[in-house]
């Protein structure tokens, strides 16, 4: 008995010294593993940066919408122009317009320049020299065919700023549809005060300080509105405008304008007049002639200066104005769009009437750029 005691209390001992012996072995590969864990994970810091670590462990669940917390959510202006909106709901937005007309923030006016094209911008290099150093005086909106895939580069003042759009055709309601959608998306951002519509065959006349400082500082918006008593302009009427549209309120003018936020807001906001045009203005009444000279003269007739600031020469005839090429873009016929012309500005006489011109096939892009800088300024 004494025997069997002994012998199972030395097994109880050698047991005893196993389990320690175990307990090490763990403690040591635990922290073999910490160690490893731990230079793993500087590794990763320093190669991919911190966010590769904590984005791992971050929870899955993201809140759906991001509450509005400061006036800067309002006033920022959009960095990418793409949005899921239809033109109704754009049209809606767009109409916001604030009560109160002292801003509570230091705002920078801005001038809109919205192309309306095809496609392709081929005076582009020529628009890039003439908005070089005035970045956050200027905002730029592009609208062209659904199907055309812009390839700016990131340095561009052009990169990524088509805006959602689609087929515009000429003489047709989806014209205006096309404009109005260039105006909508430019009111959304609070510092855009003057909207210009350019084609991609318009060129600017002068540098950006003499062109920014006229709009800014005219008491009128520039939109040629006129009663032309002939069949292409009363002859267009339709009696069945009335009452909101009477043949005494018919205008008819270029479609290429400059305005203020107050016209565009009213464009925008407009669904008493458009649908009526829309119905009953159509080829040979075209909508994009007669659509925004009638309404603003209803409208805000005293806000009209009544006269168009972009240059075209219809001397040749035709339904279209001419194009000009290389071969005509020389030193004498810059001389002959810049001078000789007499105006009002703001109730006074000026001899600057014009800032911009059309049209200009991509061939005259070179020759443009040798002597913009001795005629144009820039």
């Amino acid at each position: 008995m004494e025997e069997g005691k002994d012998s199972t209390a030395t097994s109880r001992t050698n047991q005893y010294r196993v389990l320690p012996q175990r307990l090490l072995q763990l403690l040591v590969l635990f922290l073999i593993f910490c160690t490893a864990f731990l230079v793993i994970s500087i590794y990763m810091i320093r190669y991919f940066g911190v966010h590769s670590v904590v984005t791992a462990t971050q929870p899955s669940f993201q809140p759906c919408i991001e509450e509005p917390t400061s006036l800067e959510h309002w006033i920022r202006p959009q960095a990418n122009l793409l949005h899921t909106m239809t033109d109704k709901e754009l049209l809606w937005r767009a109409s916001f317009s604030p009560r109160i007309k002292k801003y509570p923030f230091t705002r920078v006016t801005k001038i809109a320049f919205m192309f309306l094209t095809k496609g392709p911008l081929p005076l582009a290099p020529l628009w890039e020299r003439f908005f070089k150093g005035h970045k956050g005086l200027y905002s730029i909106y592009i609208h062209s065919l659904p199907s055309y895939q812009a390839n700016f580069s990131s340095s561009s003042v052009f990169y990524r700023r088509q805006i959602p759009s689609q087929i515009a055709e000429w003489g047709k309601t989806s014209m205006c549809d096309a404009e109005r959608r260039l105006l909508a998306n430019a009111l959304l951002d609070v510092s855009n005060e003057w909207f210009v519509l350019l084609s991609e065959s318009c060129i600017p006349l002068y540098n950006f300080g003499v062109i920014y400082h006229y709009i800014l500082k005219s008491k009128y918006s520039f939109i040629g509105a006129f009663d032309d008593p002939g069949p292409y302009g009363r002859g267009r009427y339709n009696k069945y405008m009335a009452p909101e549209v009477n043949i005494t309120q018919w205008r008819k003018g270029s479609q290429w304008f400059e305005i203020n936020r107050r016209l565009a807001i009213y464009i925008v906001e407009d669904t008493t007049f458009y649908p009526k045009f829309a119905e009953l203005c159509k080829p040979a009444c075209y909508v994009d002639e007669h659509y925004f000279p009638t309404m603003l003269t209803i409208q805000a007739a005293k806000l009209l200066a009544n006269r168009s600031i972009t240059w075209v020469d219809w001397s040749r005839g035709g339904p279209h104005p001419a194009t000009f090429g290389r071969t005509d873009i020389t030193e004498e016929f810059l001389k002959r769009i810049l001078g000789g012309h007499s105006c009002i500005y703001n109730d006074r006489p000026s001899s600057i009437c014009f800032l911009f011109a059309r049209k200009f096939a991509p061939s005259a892009l070179e020759p443009l750029l040798m002597l913009a800088q001795d005629f144009l300024g820039f």
